[in-house]
């Protein structure tokens, strides 16, 4: 039963940061193309503000990592 409820856990962990992830970069990645259209060199920040959700998805993959572990 622990086993199940772990591997539940780590599921969650990476779908739910995912799921984050890819609602918080919708929002940027719009913002950052809409300022590109009005000025070209604001292209690298917005390729890092649209990389710096994913950071998150890492941090729930660590964690499901962890969580398997102790298995």
């Amino acid at each position: 039963m622990d086993t199940g409820l772990i591997a539940i856990a780590a599921g969650l962990a990476v779908g739910l940061t995912g799921l984050a992830s890819g609602w918080a970069e919708k929002d940027i990645g719009s913002a950052a193309v809409g300022a590109m259209i009005e000025d070209d060199s604001l292209f690298g920040k917005g390729l890092i503000l649209t990389v710096l959700p994913e950071t998150i998805v890492i941090f729930g993959l660590v964690l499901g990592i962890m969580l398997m572990g102790q298995m």
